[in-house]
């Protein structure tokens, strides 16, 4: 259904989103002296986020192709082309900002594909 489609891409893409916090919680604490409060505060957080994204994650590959999925992992280098100008001021250059569009267009082709890499439509593990 394709309804279907749309949550489960929805709940991949926001669980690309919480992935991507790790390596910001990680810069943030890169500089904590270890097993210091804030060391260990970042730390069970990352964790955290982990957890919910390998739990997410599992359902998302029930639900539809290993090959789409993946290429939607991609986006995971955008949130942090994102999260680095937002909250560390680094500069987006063109040439970042065409490699960007360059892996949207990309995930763009594989969600609009009907078919996944065996040829079957897609309907999930086994269909």
């Amino acid at each position: 259904m394709k309804h279907d489609r749309i949550h489960v891409t929805l709940m991949m893409h926001g669980l690309f989103l919480v992935y991507s916090l790790t390596t910001v919680i990680s810069k943030k604490i890169g500089g904590a002296a270890p097993l210091s409060a804030p060391f260990l505060v970042g730390l069970g957080l990352i964790f955290l986020c982990l957890g919910i994204y390998a739990l997410g994650w599992q359902k998302v590959l029930q639900a539809m192709p290993l090959s789409r999925a993946f290429a939607h992992k991609a986006v995971v280098v955008i949130w942090g082309l994102f999260w680095g100008w937002v909250l560390f001021g680094e500069t987006l250059t063109p040439a970042k900002i065409a490699g960007a569009a360059v892996i949207i267009c990309g995930v763009l082709l594989f969600a609009f594909d009907e078919k996944d890499s065996g040829g079957r439509k897609e309907g999930g593990a086994h269909g």
